[in-house]
């Protein structure tokens, strides 16, 4: 049987221009809110064009001992160029955790797929 993982692609965010870039503390408090950026190209510029450009970035956290990620923040791109718009691949929100683990994030380029990252996070 077939995965959805096979298809994701990794690489240092710094050489590759398609791996998205987490920005978070290692470290947080419990209870207490963060901000959580994610965002494509902080090294080497992506395109954003009407034929090459990022859709989205989807981002989880998979608990210590959880069974299953859960979605944190989804966020979507749809300006790349028409009338002179557009929307660059970044995003924030504000996240509060009570356990260590994991953030994950996913980004989608039209024409070179799926891509991931992810962050351990210490929560004390």
């Amino acid at each position: 049987m077939k995965t959805f993982g096979q298809f994701l692609q990794s690489g240092d965010w710094k050489g590759e221009k398609h791996v998205p870039v987490i920005h978070a503390p290692e470290k947080v408090k419990a209870g207490e809110t963060f901000d959580l950026r994610v965002s494509i190209g902080d090294e080497i510029p992506h395109p954003n064009t009407l034929e090459h450009y990022i859709s989205w970035i989807k981002v989880f956290f998979f608990q210590e001992g959880g069974k299953f990620p859960v979605e944190l923040a989804e966020f979507k791109f749809t300006a790349h160029g028409e009338g002179g718009n557009f929307s660059e691949p970044a995003g924030t929100t504000k996240v509060k955790l009570d356990k260590a683990g994991t953030i994950y994030a996913i980004s989608y380029c039209n024409i070179h797929g799926v891509w991931e990252n992810s962050q351990e996070i210490v929560v004390e």
